[in-house]
């Protein structure tokens, strides 16, 4: 059951246009996640992870931003033939996304217990007492207090925040959870106590989920598969102990790099050398290769394609040709 694709994205490209030119926030990006898979979605910022979700939850912010081209199947159906209508009977209930910011995902005149049960209420077929028990019950889920529900949002913490969001999303059983850097705005001890909870709920329900990070231990924490996001493209992708015995992608192989080793002594950490590309200007053939102490000429002229370096390992560089 777990292999077979519950959301495939094919050469998905995504743009916004601004005064300064046309940003390609995402170009030509081809991704899968299996049933009761973690798919790491890494890259630092800018490189298009947050884009790529709202791309699949049909919430790119218009009219500025505009989906030209590519296909996303989930469960087997394109979701950019779907209506408006029939996207709004998808999202919360078998799509839902946890955003990055729990402090502003809230709303702040309703009470918390009152923001569940909207989602239940949008989405099942049950009286308000019963969307009123339902949402009690998770919020026990999890880790909060039910009768907290008739409380507002300014009273509670930060990572209880973050735990109402997590219930919203999970009050509908979802089949895929997208979950955007989910513990950034959290203390260290707060984000683990999150990733605890949110690897138990998963089991629990049984969910896919898309953990979108920049942070390489939560992916070895919670994820099963990883792909490696930079200039609006996916450069690596493998399983998480594949990619972690040995990264391929010169990209991928200086995020590790700059992890501090606590068994050696440096002055310095070490960096990538260059910026990340402007997404107004993004560089010809592979967007890596300005910064990339392996470049080729070829590497500006065409962008590489898919080399597979093991099995279920790709990675997107003329190395490996």
């Amino acid at each position: 059951m777990k292999d077979e694709k519950l959301l495939e994205i094919k050469n998905l490209s995504i743009q916004y246009k601004t005064d300064d030119g046309v940003v390609h926030a995402v170009e030509n990006l081809n991704l899968e996640v299996g049933n009761g898979e973690t798919l790491g979605f890494v890259g630092e910022t800018g490189a298009g992870k947050t884009t790529t979700a709202l791309g699949v939850l049909q919430l790119v912010p218009e009219p500025a931003g505009k989906i030209v081209g590519g296909e996303i199947f989930f469960q087997g159906e394109n979701l950019l033939d779907k209506n408006r209508n029939e996207m709004k009977k998808i999202l919360g209930k078998k799509i839902a996304m946890i955003f990055q910011d729990p402090m502003t995902s809230l709303n702040p005149v309703m009470t918390v217990g009152d923001q569940i049960k909207e989602m239940i209420l949008l989405h099942e077929n049950v009286s308000n007492s019963e969307a009123s028990e339902k949402a009690r019950e998770i919020l026990e889920v999890v880790g909060i207090p039910g009768e907290r529900q008739d409380e507002y949002p300014h009273q509670f913490s930060g990572g209880m925040k973050q735990r109402v969001v997590i219930a919203i999303a999970l009050s509908c059983n979802p089949t895929l959870l997208i979950a955007d850097e989910p513990t950034t705005a959290l203390d260290v001890t707060i984000q683990a106590q999150v990733l605890d909870l949110m690897k138990n709920l998963k089991e629990e329900f049984q969910t896919s989920m898309i953990m979108i990070t920049h942070d390489l231990g939560v992916v070895a924490d919670i994820c099963d598969k990883v792909a490696i996001m930079y200039g609006g493209n996916v450069l690596e992708y493998a399983t998480k102990e594949s990619l972690f015995t040995k990264a391929y992608h010169p990209y991928t192989q200086g995020l590790f790099n700059s992890i501090p080793d606590l068994d050696d002594e440096q002055d310095r950490l070490n960096v990538i050398d260059g910026l990340p590309p402007d997404p107004t200007d993004m560089p010809s053939g592979c967007s890596f290769h300005p910064r990339c102490p392996h470049a080729m000429d070829k590497c500006s002229e065409c962008a590489p394609p898919k080399f597979e370096v093991a099995p279920g390992h790709t990675v997107n560089c003329y190395l490996y040709e």
